[in-house]
């Protein structure tokens, strides 16, 4: 594919995914993210006659003194908020089985999150990482910056091959001043467990900002089918293993292993605090969104 031809299909890919994610928003995700979302603190907004109702801790008594009747401060929430997209798209990304590949879902899931944040008037931001920081994008507002980072996503092509989660988590630190949402999405897979690769800044991470980690799958990394031998290679490492997926114990024994993987990597969000959302490849990724608002609205 030339370079122009791969631009038209970069274009008409943004625009599907304009098209999907809008009505999305516009249907069921606009109001929960609002709910579940919420400002970084009050703002005062002004003073006012006492009501009925009003509570007696808000009485401004300085003001009462001089005006000689009650008269209460109002607040309210400042809304607006700070979205961060810290994107993993090393190589594993580039596997899918189904009619996507790992990292197109993740492109199209954070469309999905940076339109309901839009939407909502907040801010939103981009690091792409691999095992080195790729790429970084302040947050702005606005369909055209929205764009502009669905686009960066999809025809990135990244230097590095492997994962350096704490170092992506270390720079998102330095970079940011002002709580906010961290949407951390990555497929999560490194050679050693979350704790021992990125545990402490995780940790740091999500006593300073509302951190939800977005783990991206596809079915084939959990069971193999019965096709007899297969090679299978590491994206980021090169190596390879050789496999006979005839063997029902093979397949038994990789499923095992994966669901292992998995269930290791829920128990540790959960200790710590972090909510977590699973998105598979081929799968409707605006039910996976809208589980996680129902559950984080159930729990407020």
């Amino acid at each position: 594919m030339d370079i122009k031809d791969f631009t038209r299909s970069v274009a008409k890919k943004i625009r599907l995914i304009e098209i999907q994610t809008d009505k999305a928003v516009d249907d069921v995700l606009a109001g929960e993210y609002h709910s579940v979302f919420k400002g970084s603190g009050i703002e005062f907004e002004e003073v006012r006659e006492y009501a009925p109702g009003d509570e007696i801790r808000s009485i401004d008594w300085n003001v009462t003194a001089r005006m000689g009747k009650p008269f209460v401060k109002r607040y309210v929430e400042e809304r607006e908020l700070t979205v961060w997209l810290v994107v993993d798209l090393s190589a594993s990304g580039s596997f899918g089985s189904r009619s996507q590949l790992k990292n197109e879902a993740a492109a199209e899931f954070c469309a999905l999150l940076a339109f309901a944040a839009i939407r909502n008037n907040d801010n939103v931001g981009l690091i792409v990482f691999t095992d080195r920081i790729e790429l970084s994008i302040a947050p702005s507002k606005g369909r055209t910056h929205v764009l502009r980072l669905i686009r960066e996503l999809l025809r990135f092509e990244p230097a590095g091959h492997g994962t350096n989660l704490a170092s992506a988590l270390e720079f998102l630190g330095r970079v940011t001043h002002k709580r906010g949402v961290v949407f951390l999405v990555s497929d999560f897979l490194t050679p050693k467990t979350i704790e021992e690769d990125s545990g402490k800044q995780l940790r740091v991470l999500a006593r300073r900002h509302d951190l939800v980690a977005v783990a991206v799958g596809d079915a084939r990394e959990q069971e193999l089918p019965d096709v007899g031998l297969i090679e299978l290679q590491d994206a980021e490492t090169g190596e390879s293993v050789l496999l006979d997926t005839s063997s029902a114990q093979v397949r038994r024994a990789y499923a095992e292993e994966a669901l292992r993987r998995i269930e290791h990597r829920r128990d540790y969000f959960r200790a710590t605090g972090i909510d977590d959302v699973e998105v598979l490849t081929g799968r409707d990724y605006v039910r996976d969104l809208r589980k996680l608002f129902q559950r984080r609205g159930r729990r407020r």
